[in-house]
């Protein structure tokens, strides 16, 4: 199989959807279940809707990321891939399911630290690519923010 830019930005789409999608399947319920709908949430919080809109976008700035990167992936960077990866999978359950939101916000905080990795690790090599990170980062800043209001207020 060639190895062009189309390609392994579709094998990164389907990865990184895959993640969130995994992730979505083991939250159980979610942002509808009875014990999120009582929890004392951020006055910051946006309406549900944003989540996804905000995570598709996310999903495809990240790929493209990757698919650029793709050529310089070294095993530091596929290590940082993959930690990533279990991050984006676990919040999910360990924060809707388990109820554990300090355990969850240490994950989030984690999973903010690895972006900001990416970002201050490779942006010599990626130059203004980076900018696509932004929008990770930036959403990850505050889905940890909103983490730690869950955990100070309930």
């Amino acid at each position: 199989m060639k190895n062009t830019f189309s390609v392994r930005l579709i094998i990164f789409l389907i990865l990184n959807f895959g993640a969130l999608g995994i992730g979505g399947i083991l939250q159980g319920e979610g942002p509808f279940s009875e014990w999120y709908q009582n929890l004392n949430i951020a006055p910051w919080t946006p309406p549900g809707w944003v989540f996804g809109a905000a995570w598709t976008s996310i999903m495809i700035c990240y790929s493209i990321y990757l698919a650029y990167q793709f050529k310089q992936i070294k095993t530091g960077f596929i290590i940082l891939f993959l930690i990533q990866f279990v991050l984006n999978i676990s919040w999910n359950p360990v924060f809707f399911h388990y109820h554990l939101i300090d355990t969850a916000l240490i994950i989030i905080s984690c999973l903010t630290l690895v972006i900001a990795q990416y970002i201050l690790g490779y942006k010599k090599q990626m130059g203004n690519k980076t900018l696509l990170l932004l929008p990770y980062f930036i959403w990850l800043c505050i889905a940890t923010s909103l983490n730690a209001y869950a955990l100070l207020n309930n």
